[in-house]
């Protein structure tokens, strides 16, 4: 049998020892020709490629081995491709909201990073794409999808909500906290994990981008298809 490893943070069997948590998967989307390319993808509803669809598969079988109670994603298709996958190996159904959305990247949309830096030096200093969603409205919006998900869970629970780069980590700082410009980015397919007591509003940081399972775990084959 395949041998899958074990996150020391979140622990396998579903809920056992977490009752009294919500926990949040925040899995960033597989790779696409924008990624590969360096483009700011923002709304653009560009699918995965090749390599992006092995990293989601890869990930997913991780990812179904800690038994998630919910599925969640944003509506674009690279995520929602990319939950797919894990969807497929645990049964559960993907729902999707609009407010896990990438963040609107206004004229950025399509340009490579070098493009932008010769076109826009100044906005793109301050990190504020022309006619795009500012870093506040990001945040804003993906924390407040993040906290409706969490507060819509039953205690024990552990959510994976499957979005992207920017505005996972924008609201996860939030829920935390942080300085939305502290906290750096997730790679292609990898997570963070989130808990929050039941009754509490404080939220840990347990895990950050974590592309694989650390503790070896033998589980039964799963499924290749794309």
């Amino acid at each position: 049998m395949p041998v899958v490893e074990r996150s020391a943070g979140i622990g396998v069997g579903g809920a056992g020892g977490h009752e009294d948590l919500v926990r949040l998967v925040l899995w960033r989307h597989g790779q696409t020709a924008f990624n590969a390319e360096r483009r700011f993808q923002g709304q653009r509803d560009v699918p995965l490629n090749a390599i992006g669809r092995a990293q989601a598969r890869r990930a997913a079988r991780h990812l179904a081995t800690l038994e998630p109670t919910e599925l969640w994603s944003s509506d674009l298709s690279r995520a929602a491709s990319t939950a797919g996958y894990l969807a497929r190996l645990t049964g559960l159904e993907i729902r999707q909201d609009k407010d896990l959305r990438e963040r609107h990247g206004g004229a950025w949309e399509g340009l490579t990073i070098e493009e932008i830096r010769e076109q826009y030096p100044d906005d793109l200093a301050a990190w504020e794409p022309p006619g795009g969603e500012t870093l506040e409205t990001v945040a804003e919006r993906t924390a407040a999808a993040l906290a409706r998900i969490a507060a819509g869970a039953a205690p024990g629970s552990l959510v994976v909500v499957t979005g992207h780069g920017a505005s996972l980590t924008w609201g996860m700082s939030r829920l935390l906290g942080l300085d939305d410009r502290v906290t750096g980015g997730m790679g292609n397919c990898c997570w963070s994990l989130l808990s929050r007591r039941v009754g509490h509003d404080r939220w840990r940081l347990l895990e950050f981008n974590v592309g694989a399972l650390p503790e070896p775990v033998e589980v039964a084959e799963l499924g290749e298809d794309d």
